[in-house]
């Protein structure tokens, strides 16, 4: 009987200890920042992000505020300053920030309809134009996204030396946009004559979502359709894009973050699918060393920009 209360004693005292270590975290951090890289405009990404930032503070138990990021390098910074405690960063600037000694730790990664954890960068062309491959573009003018964006600046630099292509020597201008959906409209109106952008599936990229969304239109106001553009380049696959909190955060918080991600699909399933309009599974864990390729591709294109200074 004494062993018995000893035990129960015991484990209301771990129980207790373990509540309050919880509580720990949550008085030291009441609120933190979710910052999210600008894949799209900021009321875009406001209205996609919104309900999961609800859903993840009810879970957490504290408040989460949303960021949506002016470039990809604030996300970078964000975080190296520790102001940004969770982030949505692309392959390429979350590389970039463990390369630049940026106390990060990737915990999961989007994970494709069919299963799969890639993508694609494409270049598109209007259907119209008389471009049928990168050689025909000589002269012309292309539209990049941002100089940490994967898809739309270092696969396609990659890539364009693969094909023995210099960008600055063989474009007439290139173009840094801001977003994806900024490269696309640049096409569209005629500012760029050719564009990189990210691509999963034929029915699943910033085109078609833009598309849906009747965001891109003929000069007449009539909106385009897929058919009025044609992917003449697509590159390798890109390893899908990380969420990533702050190292030193507290190993239980970051538990609980986690946990709430993978969580997310089954508990607010609403909230999940509206991240990827419903296209992309349940969220999978993924570590660091996943982006050393491209933490190789980063470096390599830097390798390209230095030659070219």
């Amino acid at each position: 009987m004494i062993n018995r209360r000893i035990l129960i004693a015991g484990l209301a005292s771990l129980a207790f200890a373990t509540s309050a270590f919880a509580e720990d975290w949550k008085a030291k951090y009441p609120e933190i920042t979710f910052a999210v890289v600008p894949a799209e405009n900021a009321s875009g990404v406001t209205e996609r992000y919104t309900p999961f930032v609800n859903y993840l503070s009810k879970e957490l138990g504290i408040k989460v505020n949303l960021r949506v990021a002016n470039d990809y390098a604030a996300v970078i910074e964000g975080q190296r300053a520790g102001n940004i405690h969770v982030g949505y960063y692309g392959p390429a600037s979350f590389s970039r920030a463990l390369l630049t000694g940026v106390k990060t730790d990737a915990f999961v990664i989007d994970v494709n309809s069919d299963g799969s954890k890639g993508y694609y960068s494409v270049f598109y062309v209007l259907a119209r134009s008389p471009y049928q491959e990168l050689d025909d573009l000589k002269g012309k003018n292309l539209g990049l996204v941002d100089p940490n964006s994967t898809s739309g600046n270092n696969m396609p630099r990659f890539k364009m030396n693969q094909m023995g292509v210099d960008p600055e020597k063989f474009f007439s201008q290139v173009v840094f946009t801001g977003s994806h959906e900024n490269a696309v409209l640049a096409l569209a109106q005629g500012t760029v004559d050719v564009a990189a952008n990210w691509w999963n599936a034929d029915d699943d990229s910033n085109l078609t979502r833009m598309l849906n969304k009747n965001m891109v239109k003929n000069a007449d106001g009539t909106p385009m359709k897929k058919e009025d553009f044609r992917i003449i380049v697509k590159s390798d696959l890109i390893i899908n894009s990380p969420y990533a909190y702050l190292s030193d955060l507290p190993d239980d918080m970051k538990a609980a973050i986690k946990q709430a991600f993978l969580d997310a699909a089954q508990k607010d399933p609403e909230a999940f699918k509206k991240l990827s309009d419903g296209k992309n599974r349940p969220w999978e864990t993924i570590t660091n060393p996943d982006y050393d390729k491209t933490i190789e591709l980063i470096k390599f294109v830097d390798s390209l920009r230095k030659k070219g200074s």
